[in-house]
């Protein structure tokens, strides 16, 4: 019954792609087979030094790095995040995470991960918008990996404006002393996966795992969704 149900919801109200608005098929989940063969994969991965990695060498003691998807200024990354971000369409968070912890479990990598973070929104933001953009996307990583998911030990504590257009020395200073971490919540994680949405300069993900470092015997790495492609 609950078949027949969805195959006549697909009839009255069929599902699209995100990328070119065509039906989907039965099978098909956010994109097209079409479009999901254009994401624009990194192929990064934990084990070979990457561009992610780059970042953050001198400024901030980050075991491994990586992100998913390059993130260009027009293309369907960027079309598929704001969606994400603003268009209520938190379900995208979950499609990217069930495909890149596929990748993760696939291939062995993350085997030593404890916990999974997601960067935080401030309380405002994140009443404003709904859900963290990031959530779904780690639940399903954390899921895959095998590790736990924790969204309430690293919080935010300064509201910033969107950074989107600022430059690298203006994201460093206003992430600067932004989270802190829940003393209330004692935890004993080791090792510990800190993921957002988009990796630019950096600044965001360096705020956040400073803080965490300052828990003692913690290591951190770090996942992405997209990256801005280096140049």
């Amino acid at each position: 019954m609950a078949k027949i149900i969805n195959e006549i919801n697909n009839i009255l109200l069929p599902r699209v792609c995100f990328g070119c608005n065509t039906q989907l098929f039965r099978g098909e989940r956010i994109l097209c087979t079409v479009c999901r063969h254009d994401v624009p994969l990194t192929d990064h991965n934990y084990l070979e030094e990457n561009a992610v990695d780059r970042i953050f060498y001198g400024r901030v003691p980050i075991k491994k790095a990586a992100s998913f998807v390059f993130f260009s200024k027009n293309g369907l990354v960027k079309s598929l995040l704001h969606w994400l971000k603003y268009k209520n369409q938190e379900q995208i968070g979950g499609f990217f995470g069930d495909w890149c912890g596929a990748y993760l479990k696939e291939y062995g990598q993350l085997k030593n991960i404890d916990v999974v973070v997601p960067v935080p929104l401030h309380s405002k933001k994140q009443k404003k918008r709904g859900y963290n953009q990031v959530a779904l996307f780690a639940q399903k990583i954390a899921d895959n990996i095998g590790a736990t998911y924790c969204d309430d030990w690293l919080i935010k504590v300064k509201n910033i404006k969107t950074q989107t257009k600022k430059g690298r020395q203006w994201r460093w200073e206003s992430s600067k002393d932004a989270f802190e971490l829940d003393a209330s919540n004692k935890r004993d994680f080791k090792h510990v996966l800190l993921v957002d949405d988009v990796i630019t300069t950096g600044a965001t993900i360096e705020s956040c795992a400073q803080t965490l470092l300052r828990h003692k015997n913690i290591e951190v790495s770090v996942l992405s969704m997209a990256m801005v492609p280096e140049g």
